[in-house]
């Protein structure tokens, strides 16, 4: 993703930035990352946050991807490993 390691952006919700009103700005956080990872052109998306799972979540729905790009927590993803 264009940020991420050290240049990662955090969308601020497990210092509880998703549960009070949007601040002023051109995009919302959770639309803004979500966008930077579809750009990867990945099907799935993980992470390691639940905040961060249910902000991409939100942002997929916006993008109306559902169905086509998938949100999972790394545990799934290590979890689904297991039967391959």
């Amino acid at each position: 993703m264009k940020r991420s390691k050290r240049n990662g952006l955090c969308c601020g919700a497990g210092g509880a930035q998703m549960f009070k009103e949007p601040e002023p700005g051109n995009k919302e956080i959770n639309i803004e990352r979500t966008d930077e990872a579809l750009d990867t052109g990945a099907d799935i998306i993980a992470a390691a946050c639940p905040f961060c799972n249910t902000m991409m979540s939100d942002g997929i729905k916006a993008a109306e991807k559902e169905g086509k790009i998938e949100v999972l927590d790394i545990a799934e993803m290590i979890a689904s490993a297991e039967d391959l």
